[in-house]
């Protein structure tokens, strides 16, 4: 996975959306404006389902896999939003995550604000 700056992502997305966005930086606002970018262009490429996860202390990381898993009857295609404030999943969360990211499909997309 290639890695952005700012500055880079408006001409990243005008190319396409990835699969998977990791979004992270000292400046909130700025991780905002990333991800709303990211959100707008899912929403123009189809993506009318959105699933916010944010991660607390009793999380239940089968809900990410869920999330992927659980496509409604009408919706098109869904992006997933794995919030993790403090940028840590720890180690059951660092698993969930990567066998999340083995079983994504053209109909999920999946973007995780974090902080540094």
């Amino acid at each position: 996975m290639p890695s952005l700056r700012a500055d880079q992502l408006t001409a990243h997305l005008q190319r396409g959306l990835a699969a998977l966005y990791l979004v992270h930086g000292d400046d909130p606002l700025l991780a905002m404006e990333a991800v709303d970018a990211i959100r707008a262009k899912a929403r123009a490429q189809g993506f009318s389902e959105r699933e916010v996860l944010s991660v607390e202390r009793s999380f239940d990381w089968g809900a990410l896999h869920a999330a992927a898993a659980g496509m409604s009857l009408f919706g098109d295609r869904k992006l997933v939003e794995l919030r993790i404030p403090t940028g840590k999943p720890g180690a059951q969360g660092g698993e969930a995550i990567a066998a999340f990211c083995k079983t994504l499909t053209p109909d999920v997309l999946a973007s995780s604000p974090c902080r540094a």
